[in-house]
C-alpha cells in the first residue's frame, strides 16, 4: 500500500498544482541525516542528504508522471534534465501548504522527512511516517536499473501479451498465482488489495499455481485486473491504514472491495480464510475461491 490507483490519485492531483514550479531549497529532516551518518539511507537514496538537497536546488518541475507505482517528477535546469522519483512505501504522503501546520493529521506533521520550498513561496512536502517510501534523484532510468525491469503499463496494448509471455516463464508458471500478479515485472502496479478482488472476481484460489490456469483464463484475469484497478482509480484509490492523497484526502474504494480484509464471503456468507503468500496476507472464500 499504496498501490497503482493510490500513486495515479496523488500525481493526478499534484500535477496543476506543481508543475512548471521552481524548488528554491530544499530541507531534509533530521531523521534523514542521522540514518544516513548510521549507514542506513532512510527516504534519501543515493546521495548525501547535504548533496540532495544542493542537486535539487533551483530546478523547475517540469512535468509528473507515475509509473507503476512511482512517481517521477521531470526535473529541469538550465538545460539539463533530471528525474526525482519517489516511492510512498507503506506511509508516504504529499502536502502542498503556505505553513506546515496546515498539516491536519498530527502523525503527518511529526514526519515530515523533506520541505521543498517552491519559489511561489508554497511548501511541497514529503511526510512518512514508517519512513519505507524513498526520493531517488538521478538523471536518467538506466541510473536506477529496477526501474527498467517494470512491466508495462497494464492498460498499455502490449501488456496483456507480455503478461501471458511472463507468466509461461519457468520462475513463474509455478509459483501461486497471487504471487506473480503481484510481481511488478509481470504486472506494474497490482498490489496486495488489488491482486486479492481481482482473484475473487475470478473465483480462482490465491494459491494456484499460475501453470494450472489456462491460457484463457489468465488472459481474463489480466483484464479483471485492469477494470478493478480502473475502478479504483475512479474512486480516488483506497483510503487504507496511512494511505492519503495530497493534503490528507481520502479516496472510496475501500468501500466497494468485496474480498480484501473481509471476514465473511459477500456472495455465499462463508468464514473468509487466509494464507501468506509472497509475504503478504491473502484472504479468500474458500467455497467460492478453488
Amino acid at each position: 500500500m499504496p498501490e497503482l490507483p493510490e500513486v495515479e490519485g496523488v500525481v493526478r492531483d499534484l500535477r496543476p498544482i506543481v508543475e512548471g514550479k521552481t524548488i528554491e531549497s530544499v530541507s531534509l529532516s533530521d531523521v534523514v541525516y542521522t540514518s544516513h551518518e548510521a549507514g542506513k539511507q532512510a527516504i534519501v537514496k543515493n546521495a548525501k542528504p547535504t548533496q540532495f538537497e544542493l542537486l535539487v536546488r533551483d530546478m523547475t518541475i517540469d512535468k509528473l508522471e507515475r509509473r507503476s507505482k512511482y512517481i517521477f517528477f521531470h526535473l529541469e535546469k538550465n538545460d539539463e534534465r533530471f528525474i526525482l522519483v519517489n516511492h510512498l512505501g507503506m506511509s508516504g504522503a504529499w502536502f502542498i501548504v503556505n505553513d506546515v501546520l496546515e498539516i491536519a493529521e498530527e502523525k503527518f506533521r511529526k514526519h515530515i522527512h523533506a520541505i521543498f520550498t517552491l519559489a511561489s513561496g508554497e511548501l511541497l512536502v514529503y511526510a512518512d511516517i514508517r519512513r519505507f517510501g524513498e526520493l531517488r534523484f538521478i538523471k536518467e532510468i538506466a541510473d536506477h536499473p529496477p526501474l527498467l525491469k517494470m512491466a508495462p503499463e497494464p492498460f498499455d496494448e502490449i501488456a496483456c501479451d507480455f503478461f501471458l509471455m511472463q507468466s509461461e516463464k519457468p520462475k513463474f508458471a509455478k509459483k501461486p498465482i497471487k504471487e506473480v500478479i503481484m510481481d511488478g515485472q509481470v504486472i506494474s502496479g497490482c498490489g496486495n488489495i488489488y491482486a486479492t478482488e481481482a482473484l475473487f472476481k475470478m473465483l480462482i484460489h490465491p494459491g494456484k499455481t499460475t501453470s494450472e490456469l489456462s491460457r484463457e483464463q489468465k488472459t481474463m484475469l489480466f483484464h479483471v485486473i485492469c477494470d478493478v484497478l480502473q475502478e479504483s482509480i475512479d474512486s480516488g484509490g483506497s483510503t487504507i491504514s496511512d494511505y492519503r492523497s495530497i493534503n490528507g484526502g481520502a479516496g472510496t474504494m475501500q468501500h466497494r472491495l468485496k474480498m480484501y480484509g473481509k471476514k465473511q464471503c459477500v456472495v455465499c456468507e462463508t468464514n473468509t480464510e487466509s494464507l501468506v503468500i509472497a509475504g503478504r496476507t491473502s484472504t479468500y472464500c474458500p467455497q467460492c475461491q478453488k
